[in-house]
């Protein structure tokens, strides 16, 4: 059972992406493995990180993996689980920054076949950046075009599909 839910940024796409996780661990009788993609590498992500962890159940396995995603899902420990993963755009961030297009593939193919592997239930968390203007930049336009894919991707092998706007969630799917 895939989630995806999407929305910008403090749009409250977390908060709900948390509460859907935690009810589906509720209805399942399981935990909830929190996979963070973000790394700290500047004051404002560290502070969004803690903001993060002070949001969060203290009782949720936390897992940090930035880039080999794909190897978490596919855990055999973790089958059972819901695993909420934050962010999807974080993660392609990270993917783009290698500067290579053959491990970007790599990473992003194993990780579509993972999600159709695994037996966990995933709550995706991801950014829609699609609704702003196009960006100047070839590294922004990227990026801009990647999300859009990505989401696109993860939306068709998800049966539930949330966009939040204002802390609201509106079901896409």
């Amino acid at each position: 059972m895939n989630h995806l839910v999407i929305g910008g940024v403090r749009s409250g796409k977390s908060a709900h992406g948390q509460v859907l996780a935690q009810a589906l661990a509720d209805q399942y009788k399981t935990n909830v493995v929190y996979l963070a993609t973000a790394q700290a590498l500047d004051t404002s992500m560290q502070n969004r990180i803690q903001q993060h962890q002070n949001n969060r159940p203290n009782q949720w396995l936390l897992v940090e993996e930035n880039l080999d995603i794909a190897s978490v899902l596919l855990e055999p420990e973790y089958q059972d689980k819901v695993i909420l993963i934050e962010c999807m755009t974080l993660w392609l961030t990270n993917l783009l920054c290698l500067e290579d297009d053959v491990a970007f593939e790599r990473y992003k193919t194993a990780f579509m076949a993972a999600i159709r592997q695994t037996q966990a239930k995933l709550v995706c968390i991801s950014s829609e950046v699609g609704a702003g203007i196009m960006p100047m930049n070839s590294m922004a336009r990227r990026f801009g075009d990647e999300a859009g894919l990505l989401n696109q991707q993860l939306a068709s092998v998800s049966e539930q599909v949330e966009l939040v706007c204002a802390g609201l969630p509106l079901k896409l799917k």
